[in-house]
């Protein structure tokens, strides 16, 4: 047999008499309190001290926003919304979470392509920031805004013309779906000039999850060197500066945590010059996952212990309908191991036995672990799969065959 492994995302949960604990509560314990399994539950501890950290490598005069597409739950993003200074939403449902924060109108701002009439609207009555990804948008935003009497608060979603290298989604560079190509840029400044819209700044955001700080490090130098060029060609002074975000957390085996102080410093050097050329601008960087993402855990309870010609299947009540990206996605990735344990076995030492743990859907892509070194377990076990806090639950096909939903609690 071998020793079980032990991921970094479990250190950061304390365990007490062999059990799990998240918010300072046993695991057993918080499964009684929600009632059922399977859930998501989410540690308040570990949301503060993550944006501390956060704040303590970056400069000073870098704004933080969370990017609520990541994890929407609304005591979540209450909580967030007292230690960041703004708040970046992506539908008006997420836009109107925000609101209900009591986060000052003018700091939150929506983004994504594709905003309808009915959306752009609600933002511009409610006060927030319109971040607009194409002439459509802008030409809306002018028309609005008449109707309304109020001025929209325009910044243009850019396109740039180069990428996040090594980060796992590409949101720039190239042909994409998101912002206004870069070298498009001047003429829609002028179209937007000419509509009657100042235009407060602009939006640059080249990928996500990233773990390689030189690649950051990079496209952060050439965003900003970007939003230099653009702003001499418009004729509103600069006072938004959203570079984006990118940064990656580990999921995977051989995976290291990303090392911000040479990014906060790279920045710390870059931002006097910044500042200089834009001197009313404030900048901000956007991070979802970064903040969220090992805050968070899903917990689902085994139902039954299989043995199919010697293999050992442990099937829980939860799995990809809740949690489609620990599955794989329905099959579209190259499928890894989330970091997973028994939660009310969590001793490192014993032997261990080598599982498959398996949900209730009628799909072989149900998989919340294949071939794990995992405790010996038996029925009424709980499951944990960590590094849960983002795009967990709100980005998985939870009526796929009509199982119940997961609740999710913040402890």
């Amino acid at each position: 047999m071998n020793a079980k492994p032990v991921h970094a995302a479990q250190t950061l949960f304390p365990v007490v008499d062999d059990c799990l604990q998240v918010g300072g509560v046993p695991l057993t314990r918080l499964a009684q309190r929600v009632g059922s399994t399977p859930f998501y539950a989410y540690d308040r501890r570990l949301l503060t001290e993550r944006v501390a950290q956060v704040r303590m490598h970056l400069p000073h005069s870098l704004e933080l926003h969370y990017s609520m597409k990541a994890n929407p739950m609304p005591a979540l993003v209450q909580h967030l919304s007292t230690l960041v200074d703004g708040i970046d939403v992506a539908s008006a449902g997420e836009l109107k979470v925000a609101l209900d924060t009591g986060m000052a109108p003018e700091r939150i701002s929506f983004a994504g392509p594709g905003k309808s009439e009915a959306e752009l609207t609600r933002a511009v009555a409610a006060g927030a920031v319109v971040h607009a990804e194409s002439e459509r948008e802008i030409r809306a935003l002018a028309k609005i805004g008449e109707q309304l009497g109020i001025e929209p608060l325009l910044v243009l979603r850019i396109n740039p013309d180069f990428e996040l290298k090594g980060s796992g989604m590409r949101m720039g560079g190239g042909a994409k779906q998101f912002g206004i190509d870069a070298e498009d840029a001047p003429r829609l400044l002028a179209l937007a000039s000419s509509l009657g819209l100042a235009t407060l700044g602009f939006h640059i955001f080249s990928g996500s999850q990233s773990l390689k700080m030189e690649a950051i490090i990079e496209a952060q130098a050439q965003t900003l060197l970007l939003a230099e060029r653009l702003a001499a060609q418009a004729r509103d002074p600069v006072r938004i500066l959203n570079i984006g975000g990118g940064f990656g957390i580990p999921y995977f085996p051989g995976e290291a945590a990303l090392d911000l102080a040479p990014i906060g410093a790279a920045l710390d050097a870059a931002l006097p010059r910044v500042h200089a050329a834009l001197p009313q601008a404030q900048v901000s960087i956007e991070l979802g996952r970064y903040l969220v993402g090992e805050a968070g855990v899903y917990v689902a309870r085994v139902v039954d212990r299989k043995v199919s010609r010697g293999q050992v299947f442990l099937v829980t009540d939860g799995g990809l309908h809740h949690h489609l990206a620990a599955s794989g996605n329905f099959g579209q990735v190259i499928r890894k191991n989330y970091p997973v344990a028994l939660g009310n076995r969590m001793s490192a030492s014993g032997d261990t036995e080598t599982v498959s743990v398996v949900g209730p859907l009628c799909t072989p892509l149900d998989l919340l672990a294949e071939r794990m070194d995992l405790p010996a377990a038996e029925v009424g076990d709980l499951v944990v799969v960590f590094q849960s806090g983002a795009y967990g639950r709100s980005a998985s096909p939870q009526g796929f065959l009509s199982h119940p939903d997961a609740p999710e609690v913040l402890v």
